[in-house]
């Protein structure tokens, strides 16, 4: 095999920098890292051949009979790993991971999102994302409560806080990775945070979040705090949501910009919303996919519940944002209903294909919604044809039990395991007797 410039480039590093671990990074299918880590002497022979592993160890990756797996590393995303710094460094690359007869593995959470980023090309379009990625630091007793790190307010400036040097540490980390940060500050809970990152391509930025959790897990530690993506760790506080932008190109010319539609939008940015709108609750289950995702989506504190779209509508799970005149390569539309413990390449894979399919199909855009959805009565929702989104992950699995969509998204292999999965999830939790119930029948003397 020809080794390609990339590849060169890779081997030559590892030399020069002194490499001595490089780790191969891929997902399972709820969206965890996982890793393995090779010589330097075995990394021209990954490029070659592949790394075997055992497949069948990995959540929803093989059936047990079919266990040997191939990784396949992406020159592309070759890194060093800066909180390894020093002699004896640490690189990663992510990888694809392949059957033995060298096939996309059915169940790779990555390969999912390129097979559904060729469907987009196929129609004409690449598409950059930028996400706003919320977290809450948080310490541990010995006891295992679990406490934010302060008691800041959003955009608050902390003296001497541990959240401003904590911000200042991760991000120098993440530039040093190669992932651009455009923006930082406090969020609206205590020991809550917001890091957006700078737009890039579809598939970049899936790896770059997946990235983004490890670097930002790493430096917590280094404080001596916890970094936590849960939806939602504390009752009365905001959740913690990644909204996302998303906007299509059509070579340089931004699909989405028209100078005569409404709000700068064209016909194709429309359908696309409606897209999302349309197929909103049968993608639910994985751009929301916790028992714990429905607490944040249904506690109040902005996160939308209903399905609707608006222009700078806070309340609404598709927003179009403002952007400056003249900047028609800006127009984009943020989706507000991702939280920050989902799969990003699953939960970018459905929500493009729902947007894709809207725009195939030509969907009709519904009247957007200027009011405060939250404030309007079940009745007057109703009547502007405002759908809720469902209330529980029980219920977000149903509705994607029957999406074709979804299913043939995700494809049937890692569609039946997502189910499976998320059914164990919510049984499991159905099953509970929580101290909510006991202190109903046993109040405190």
């Amino acid at each position: 095999m020809h080794m390609d410039k990339q590849q060169e480039y890779v081997l030559r590093a590892i030399e020069e920098r002194d490499i001595r671990f490089i780790r191969l990074w891929f997902t399972d299918v709820s969206g965890r890292l996982k890793s393995v880590a090779i010589a330097p002497a075995e990394v021209e022979g990954a490029f070659e051949e592949n790394i075997g592993f055992d497949g069948s160890a990995i959540e929803g990756l093989t059936r047990v009979f079919e266990s040997d797996m191939l990784l396949a590393p992406d020159p592309s995303t070759f890194q060093m790993l800066p909180w390894r710094d020093g002699a004896g460094g640490v690189a990663r690359m992510f990888c694809d991971v392949l059957t033995p007869d060298g096939e996309p593995a059915r169940t790779d959470p990555r390969s999912v999102l390129e097979r559904q980023l060729a469907r987009v090309a196929e129609a004409g379009f690449t598409c950059y994302i930028h996400p706003e990625i919320e977290f809450y630091l948080v310490n541990r007793d010995a006891e295992g409560r679990i406490t934010p790190t302060d008691h800041a307010g959003y955009f608050d400036h902390v003296p001497g806080g541990t959240a401003h040097e904590f911000r200042r540490r991760a991000i120098l980390m993440l530039e040093q990775m190669g992932i651009s940060v455009e923006f930082s500050h406090h969020e609206g809970g205590p020991g809550q945070n917001e890091i957006d990152l700078r737009f890039a391509d579809a598939l970049s930025m899936a790896d770059n979040i997946m990235t983004f959790r490890a670097v930002v897990e790493e430096v917590a530690l280094q404080e001596g705090s916890l970094a936590t993506f849960m939806p939602k760790p504390f009752v009365g506080h905001p959740g913690s949501g990644m909204h996302t932008h998303f906007s299509l190109f059509e070579g340089d010319r931004n699909a989405f910009y028209d100078p005569s539609g409404e709000y700068q939008l064209s016909t194709t940015g429309r359908s696309f919303i409606a897209g999302l709108l349309h197929h909103a609750s049968e993608i639910c289950a994985v751009t929301n996919q916790h028992v714990n995702s429905y607490k944040r989506m249904w506690g109040g504190d902005e996160a939308p519940s209903y399905v609707c779209w608006g222009h700078n509508n806070r309340s609404a799970l598709v927003r179009v944002p403002m952007h400056k005149p003249g900047k028609g390569q800006s127009v984009r539309v943020e989706y507000r209903g991702i939280d920050s413990s989902a799969n990003p390449y699953l939960a970018y894979a459905a929500i493009l294909a729902a947007g894709l399919k809207g725009i195939e199909e030509g969907y009709e855009l519904p009247t957007e919604t200027e009011d405060d959805v939250w404030a309007l009565t079940g009745g007057e929702r109703q009547a502007m044809g405002i759908a809720a989104l469902p209330t529980s992950l029980k219920r977000a699995v149903g509705a994607m039990s029957g999406s074709d969509l979804v299913a043939d998204t995700l494809g049937e292999d890692a569609f039946e395991y997502f189910m499976r999965n998320k059914r164990r999830e919510y049984q499991a939790y159905d099953a509970q007797v929580t101290a909510f119930e006991l202190s109903q029948f046993f109040p405190r003397a």
